[in-house]
C-alpha cells in the first residue's frame, strides 16, 4: 500500500485521524493518482484538515446524481474544460450579485440585494463586465427576465466560450404565490403536497430567469431561539428527511433540463441548526453519533433524492468551520454519499474563515475552502483574486480547480442552460390565480389547533357558529398583508394577499353577522394607545379573535431571540382582553414555537398559524368557521419556559428519571433528587406531533407481524420489511376529518443510549364519523438501526417498543425483540 506508507512517513501529524477518515483519504489517493492526492492532502494538512477526495478520470454516478454525471454530459464537460483559461475556470467558481457590492450602477427595480452587509467584500466588481469576459459563473438574488436576460446575453453572446450564467435566489416558500414558511409546511406532515408546492414555485421562478434555489433548508433545530428555525422542518430527523426529499422532487423533478425545473441547493451543511444557545452563526459541537443520528439524515435524504447542489454552513462543527471542513464536504458528502454536484459557500463564508481564526489572510482562506471541497465562492471575492497565485505556487493543484469547474459545468449542462439560457415566455410577476387553491390548502393543513375548550357551555369554542354574531378581530397581525408572507420575501408581492380581516369580514357578512376591528398595539414596542379601542370593541362582540405574534423579520436569518414571549405589549393586550370574560380565539403568527403558558391557562382556544402565505386569511377563516377541520401537527415542541430550551421529544433517558413524580409541584423529600426543574415541569406545553381536530380519534389494537427477528435478518440493508406495525384508527366524533397517524420506536439495551422514542413513520388518514381503518407501518433496517460513534448504522440484539398514535405522547404500543441468532 504505497499510498498508506507515504501518508504515514510524510504526514505523521495525521496519525490521530480515525480509521474511517484515513480510509476515505486512501480512497481519494487511489482514485486520483498518488501525486495529486498527496499534494492536496499536504496543502490542507497544515491545519489538520485532509482533502479527502480528488478528481478522477472516470466518473461513476451515484444513484442520486444520474442527472449530473452521464456520458453525454461528461464528454461536453471534458471538451469545454480543455479550452478554458485559468481566468475562465476561476470565473465559474465565483458568484456575485447584481446590486449592493456588484454592478450598483445597473441596479433595476426588480433586482434584489444580497442579504447582509457584514462583512462586506473588499472591493466592488462590475458583474456585467465579468459576465462579458467569461469571468463570472453565477449570480446571487438577481431576478426578473429583463435583468437575468441582460446579464445572460453578456455571458452567452460576448464571452469567448459562451458559457451561460446560473442565476440563484433564496426562494424558500414560493416565488410570487407564497405558501406557508417551511416550519408551517412541516406541520402538514404532507410530503406530497410539499412536492407539488415546490414544483409551482420552480415553475414561477424560471419565468424570471432563476434556475437555482438556495433551498431547501434542512437543518434540524431543537432550539426555537434560533431564528432560522422557521426555514426548516423542526426538531425531528425522520420528518426532516421526508420533507427534504419532497422539496427536491418538486424543484428538480426527474429531468433538470425540463422547463420549470430548478437546481436545489440543500443548506446548510452541516448542523447549523445546533448553534449553541440558539444564537445565529454560533458554533456547534457534538459527538459523531449525534451528528449522524439527528442532524445528517435530512441532508442525506436530499442527496439520495438527487439534489444537484449543496450549500456549506456558516458555523464551525467541532472546531472546524464548515467552509473548510473536509470531513463534511469530502469524507461524508462525496465519499460516503457519492455526491457529484457542486458545493457553494454561504454569503462571504470563505472570507469569514479569517474571523474564525482559521486563516490569517485571504489566500489561505481561498486555499482551505477550495481544497476542502467548496466549489463556488459566494460574494467573498477571494477565489478570483487569490487562486491564480496559489495555482502558480503549487499550493493549489490545477486538478483541484478543474474538478470544481467540472462540477459547476455539470449542473449547467444538466439544466439545459447551454441550449436554453434565457428566460422565455410570459413572466410571472404576481400571485398566480391557478396556484391559489393549492397554497390555500397548504395553509389550511399547516394550522395547528393547540387548545379548544368550552366557554360558558358544553361545546368547545371552535368551530365558530355560522349564525349572525358579532366578531371582534383585534391585534397587529389582523390586517397585515406583509407579515402574512414570512421571511425571505424578496420576490413576494403584497398585493393580492388575503389578510385575516379580509376573510373574516366576508365570512361574518355571509353568515349575517358583522366584524369589528381594532389594532390594539404594534407588533413590537410599548405602545398602549390602541388598548382602549380594543377593550371597547371586545366588549361589543360575541366572540373575540386575537391575531398576535411575531413580525416576519423576527425570525429567519439574524432573527435569534433570547425571549420567546409574545413581543412588545402583546402579552399585556392579551391579558387586558381576557379580563372582559368574552370567548377568545388566539391566533399565533410566528416562525418558531413561542412560550404560551399564560395563554394556555386563560384562553380557551389557541391556534398556531405560522406565516401562512398569500391565502392566509382564507385558510384561517375556513378553519375557524369549520369549513375545513384542522389537521396540522407540531413539528417542534412548544416550551413552558424558555429555560427549557433546547427542548425536544426524542431526548435520551437519564439515570434518575422522574417516573411518576408530580413535577407541577415543588420537589419534596421523595421527588427532589431526580432529573427535573424545581419551578416548571420537564415536559413541553404542547409536544411534538400534537394537534387537535374538530372531531375525536381513538387508537386501538397495535399489533406486530413478528415478536422476534434474528440478528442475521435484521442486519440486511436491502430495504426489506422486518416488522409491520398495525393499529386501528377510529373517528369517534361527529364530522369528517383528517388525522396524522404517527409511529414511534424505542430501542432498549443497545450499546449506546437511545432516545425515549423516535418517529419512524407517519401518514395522513381521512375518516368519516364512526369510520375506522387499519393503518400499517413497515419497519426495516433504516427505522430500527442507530449510528454508533464511528458514524456507522448498526442493529444490535435488543428489545423494541413500537407506539402508534396521534402525537409523541402516543400510549398504544406493542413490543418485539431482535435475537442474537
Amino acid at each position: 500500500m504505497i499510498c498508506k506508507s507515504l501518508i504515514g512517513e510524510s504526514m505523521p501529524h495525521m496519525a490521530g485521524y480515525s480509521g474511517r477518515r484515513l480510509k476515505a483519504m486512501l480512497r481519494a489517493c487511489l482514485a486520483a493518482g498518488i501525486g495529486v492526492a498527496l499534494l492536496q492532502l499536504s496543502a490542507n494538512a497544515q491545519n489538520g484538515m485532509p482533502f479527502a477526495s480528488a478528481p478522477s478520470q472516470q466518473k461513476t454516478a451515484a444513484p442520486s446524481n444520474r442527472q449530473l454525471v452521464t456520458p453525454a454530459i461528461e464528454q461536453r464537460v471534458d471538451a469545454l474544460v480543455k479550452q478554458m483559461t485559468i481566468e475562465e475556470k476561476l470565473g465559474q467558481l465565483v458568484q456575485y450579485g447584481d446590486s449592493g457590492h456588484a454592478g450598483r450602477a445597473t441596479l433595476a427595480k426588480d433586482a434584489v440585494d444580497a442579504p447582509g452587509k457584514n462583512p462586506a467584500p473588499p472591493t466592488k466588481v462590475d458583474a456585467m463586465q465579468l459576465a462579458a469576459t467569461g469571468r463570472l459563473g453565477s449570480m446571487l438574488n438577481t431576478v426578473g427576465a429583463e435583468r437575468t436576460n441582460a446579464f445572460q446575453r453578456a455571458a452567452v453572446e460576448k464571452s469567448r466560450l459562451h458559457i451561460p450564467l446560473l442565476f440563484g435566489a433564496d426562494i424558500l416558500h414560493g416565488y410570487r404565490t407564497i405558501y406557508p414558511v417551511p416550519l408551517g409546511l412541516a406541520a402538514t406532515f404532507d410530503p406530497a403536497l410539499v412536492t407539488s408546492l415546490s414544483h409551482i414555485s420552480a415553475e414561477e421562478a424560471t419565468t424570471g430567469g432563476v434556475r437555482w434555489f438556495y433551498s431547501p433548508m434542512v437543518d434540524i433545530s431543537r432550539d426555537p431561539r434560533w431564528g432560522r428555525t422557521q426555514e426548516g422542518a423542526g426538531e425531528d430527523p425522520y420528518l426532516g428527511a421526508a420533507m427534504a426529499r419532497a422539496y427536491i422532487h418538486g424543484y428538480q423533478g426527474d429531468d433538470l433540463s425540463r422547463p420549470g425545473s430548478v437546481a436545489a441547493s440543500v443548506k446548510h451543511f452541516a448542523a447549523y441548526g445546533a448553534a449553541e444557545a440558539g444564537r445565529e452563526y454560533n458554533t456547534t459541537d457534538m459527538s459523531e453519533s449525534r451528528l449522524y443520528q439527528v442532524y445528517l439524515p435530512p441532508y442525506k435524504a436530499a442527496v439520495e433524492a438527487g439534489a444537484a447542489t449543496i450549500m456549506s454552513a456558516f458555523n464551525a462543527l467541532n472546531g472546524v468551520p464548515s467552509t473548510e471542513n473536509s470531513f463534511l464536504l469530502q469524507d461524508v458528502l462525496r465519499n460516503e454519499w457519492g455526491f457529484d454536484g457542486l458545493v457553494v459557500s454561504d454569503y462571504t463564508a470563505v472570507m469569514e474563515l479569517r474571523n474564525h481564526g482559521i486563516a490569517q489572510d485571504a489566500a489561505t482562506a481561498a486555499q482551505k475552502a477550495l481544497l476542502a471541497g467548496v466549489d463556488v465562492d459566494m460574494m467573498s471575492h477571494y477565489y478570483d483574486t487569490e487562486l491564480p497565485a496559489l495555482i502558480r505556487s503549487g499550493k493549489v493543484p490545477m486538478e483541484a480547480v478543474d474538478e470544481a469547474v467540472r462540477r459547476v459545468l455539470r449542473v449547467k449542462f444538466a439544466l439545459g442552460l447551454f441550449e436554453h439560457p434565457y428566460a422565455e415566455g410570459a413572466e410571472v410577476t404576481e400571485a398566480v390565480a391557478e396556484h391559489r387553491p393549492m397554497v390555500r390548502q397548504a395553509a389550511e393543513e399547516s394550522l395547528v389547533l393547540l387548545q379548544n375548550k368550552p366557554f360558558g357551555g358544553a361545546s368547545p369554542i371552535l368551530p365558530l357558529t355560522n349564525r349572525p354574531i358579532k366578531v371582534a378581530l383585534i391585534g397587529p397581525l389582523a390586517d397585515n398583508s406583509k407579515e402574512m408572507l414570512g421571511a425571505w420575501g424578496r420576490t413576494m408581492r403584497e398585493p393580492g394577499v388575503v389578510t385575516v380581516m379580509d376573510a373574516l369580514e366576508a365570512q361574518a357578512k355571509q353568515a349575517g353577522g358583522s366584524l369589528l376591528y381594532a389594532k390594539g398595539t404594534e407588533i413590537s414596542g410599548d405602545s398602549e394607545r390602541g388598548f382602549a379601542e380594543a377593550l371597547q370593541v371586545s366588549r361589543q362582540a360575541d366572540v373575540v379573535v386575537l391575531a398576535l405574534g411575531e413580525s416576519s423579520i423576527m425570525s429567519g436569518e439574524a432573527g435569534s431571540r433570547a425571549h420567546l414571549d409574545l413581543p412588545g405589549n402583546q402579552e399585556k393586550l392579551l391579558e387586558l382582553i381576557a379580563s372582559t370574560h368574552r370567548p377568545i380565539v388566539l391566533l399565533v403568527f410566528s416562525g418558531r414555537p413561542l412560550v404560551l403558558t399564560w395563554a394556555a391557562q386563560h384562553i380557551p382556544a389557541i391556534m398556531e398559524a405560522w406565516f401562512p402565505g398569500t391565502e392566509a386569511g382564507s385558510a384561517i377563516a375556513n378553519v375557524l368557521y369549520g369549513k375545513v377541520a384542522p389537521s396540522g401537527k407540531l413539528p417542534m415542541s412548544f416550551p413552558r419556559a424558555v429555560g427549557q430550551e433546547p427542548l425536544y421529544y426524542n431526548q435520551f433517558p437519564t439515570g434518575r428519571p422522574p417516573f411518576n413524580a408530580d413535577l407541577s409541584q415543588p420537589p419534596g423529600p421523595d421527588s427532589r433528587f431526580i432529573s427535573r426543574y424545581i419551578d416548571v415541569p420537564n415536559d413541553a406545553l404542547f409536544p411534538f406531533g400534537y394537534g387537535l381536530s374538530y372531531t375525536t380519534f381513538t387508537y386501538s389494537n397495535v399489533t406486530l407481524s413478528r415478536i422476534s427477528v434474528p440478528l442475521r435478518d435484521a442486519e440486511r440493508k436491502d430495504g426489506r420489511t422486518l416488522i409491520r406495525a398495525t393499529a386501528t384508527l377510529r373517528n369517534t366524533g361527529e364530522r369528517t376529518a383528517t388525522e396524522v397517524v404517527q409511529c414511534y420506536v424505542r430501542n432498549r439495551g443497545a450499546s449506546l443510549e437511545q432516545p425515549v422514542r423516535s418517529l419512524q413513520g407517519f401518514t395522513r388518514v381521512t375518516l368519516k364519523p364512526g369510520e375506522s381503518k387499519q393503518v400499517s407501518f413497515d419497519l426495516g433496517f433504516a427505522e430500527l438501526s442507530f449510528y454508533n460513534n464511528a458514524g456507522k448504522a448498526v442493529i444490535e440484539p435488543t428489545n423494541y417498543t413500537v407506539w402508534v398514535g396521534g402525537s409523541s405522547l402516543a400510549t398504544e404500543h406493542a413490543s418485539f425483540e431482535i435475537t442474537p441468532q
